[in-house]
């Protein structure tokens, strides 16, 4: 299954580059995360538990980073065993450019799976892989640049509620 995508993240590439580094940023953003450990150079440790139609397993695997261009591309790569409901591996080449108010952030993923979860079908698991990937995305857009704000102020002020995104909580500026 494969599947391409983009998003603007109002943010410079040099951020959205270490965010995509940092263990912490990568368990706050990917769906059903407890656990993610390492380093872009060694790889990551993870342990994933998700439901995908009847079936809910835990999954622990490897992420490794690979391609690496500062600041503007990277390839993503895991693979994760669930136990009796199989395997789930796949990858995500990542592409970053730099506009007018942040970065383009451009997704190619690529995802298989293996074993009891295989055996649903490819509409369910091609459905469930596209969520994933987009909430994956979506997360990192949210941790990045704070959650949204509302186009309207409901309490009549002039003034709109400030964003607290990663950046602001690892270097205390926006």
């Amino acid at each position: 299954m494969q599947m391409s995508d983009q998003r603007e993240i109002a943010a410079d590439p040099a951020t959205v580059y270490a965010a995509l580094l940092d263990p912490e940023v990568l368990k706050a953003c990917v769906p059903g995360a407890t656990e993610v450990s390492g380093n872009p150079d060694d790889g990551y440790t993870a342990s994933v538990t998700q439901r995908v139609g009847p079936v809910k397993a835990t999954f622990k695997g490897v992420v490794t980073m690979s391609d690496m261009v500062e600041n503007q591309s990277l390839t993503i790569a895991g693979e994760g065993k669930g136990g009796a409901a199989g395997f789930a591996k796949g990858g995500a080449m990542v592409t970053l450019t730099p506009t007018a108010t942040g970065t383009l952030l451009a997704y190619d993923v690529e995802a298989k799976v293996g074993g009891k979860i295989a055996q649903l079908g490819s509409r369910l698991i091609d459905g469930f892989a596209k969520k994933m990937a987009d909430q994956f995305f979506t997360n990192l857009q949210t941790t990045i640049e704070g959650p949204p704000t509302p186009e309207d102020d409901p309490q009549g002020t002039d003034e709109a509620p400030a964003k607290k995104g990663w950046l602001k909580k690892i270097t205390g500026r926006d």
